[in-house]
């Protein structure tokens, strides 16, 4: 099936043409993914039953609320970026580390795919999101392990990160050099085995590392040696 025959521009935006509702339906649903349809506003026209069951509310609830209120605020900014840029057409898909408040508001971390999907005019109709939990952690991870992982200096530079401050910002802050940084960043990497910034912040949050519902973002005190 063809994205661009999936939308029937005469209807309005973010339905299926009832053409290939039935089939797209079946799939939406059956598929085993966390799935929404948002429209250009970036708002839920319609989500399966694996995303409600995730983020642990009702298919009403879920109709007509930001997509972004889903998420944690340390990723919300860059999310609705790559989502606006979906919409003006200005990127076909993306795949984005995001950390999500899922039921009864236990963060949990993961991937989060976005699909621009055109109708028969050519532009861009409705978006597809596809939520990816980690399942390699067990989530939510609420301080449950207390190990203290990080150095006082080491505990900065994760908030500072999660936060969305560049190497520069940090190092006049922390009053290190740039390298120095760099440095207390690759460390973060390792211990955390992770590979990059986003999902540093990702595993930050999923083992509860960093608090939830605190900005700017902390690092738990029972964390930090």
């Amino acid at each position: 099936m063809n994205a661009s025959t999936v939308i029937d521009e005469k209807a309005p935006p973010g339905r299926i043409s009832s053409e290939y509702r039935d089939f797209y339906w079946s799939l939406f649903e059956q598929s085993g993914m966390c799935m929404a349809n948002l429209d250009l506003g970036l708002r839920v026209v319609e989500a399966n039953q694996y995303f409600t069951r995730q983020f642990g509310c009702s298919t009403q609830h879920v109709r007509g609320k930001s997509f972004c209120e889903f998420l944690h605020p340390s990723v919300q900014g860059r999310v609705q970026h790559q989502l606006t840029r979906l919409a003006e057409g200005r990127h076909p898909r993306f795949a984005e580390q995001m950390v999500a408040v899922g039921a009864k508001e236990a963060a949990f971390a993961g991937e989060l795919t976005g699909i621009g999907v055109r109708g028969r005019a050519g532009r861009v109709d409705t978006l597809l999101v596809l939520v990816h939990p980690d399942r390699a952690e067990t989530a939510p991870k609420m301080a449950a392990s207390n190990q203290k992982l990080l150095s006082p200096v080491d505990a900065r530079i994760l908030e500072g990160v999660a936060a969305g401050e560049s190497t520069v910002q940090l190092a006049a802050k922390l009053f290190l050099s740039r390298g120095g940084v760099e440095y207390h960043v690759t460390t973060l990497l390792r211990k955390l085995k992770v590979t990059n910034r986003p999902a540093l912040v990702s595993k930050g949050y999923s083992m509860g590392i960093l608090g939830i519902g605190q900005w700017p973002p902390r690092v738990r005190p029972e964390y930090i040696r």
